[in-house]
């Protein structure tokens, strides 16, 4: 199941916080970018970000999801409703994530 641009265009409104938030078109999915490093993406209208140290702590319950099949777990982000947490949650992921690939 794709998600729709709807469920984009409501996470990219919730982040709309944070400068320099983008996101690419994926096989009827979503990758989600944070100055330039990919924090997770939408996959079947679920935000899901990558399982760092910081994403762990902050959301300590979470459950691990798979975003498609043959993919790494990732973190489901449930509080998508509050805008600070998804502020605080993508800038303390920043710093753990790789950089961007030329």
């Amino acid at each position: 199941m794709a998600s729709s641009k709807e469920y984009l265009d409501f996470i990219l409104e919730q982040l709309s916080e944070l400068d320099d938030v983008s996101y690419r078109a994926m096989m009827g999915e979503y990758i989600i970018y944070y100055s330039g490093k990919i924090v997770g993406g939408i996959y079947d209208d679920r935000f899901l970000v990558k399982p760092t140290k910081s994403a762990a702590a902050m959301m300590p319950n979470a459950d691990m999801e798979l975003p498609y099949n043959g993919a790494k777990k990732m973190l489901f982000v449930d509080n998508v409703d509050n805008r600070e947490f998804l502020k605080e949650l993508l800038d303390a992921m920043y710093p753990e994530l790789p950089a961007a690939k030329k």
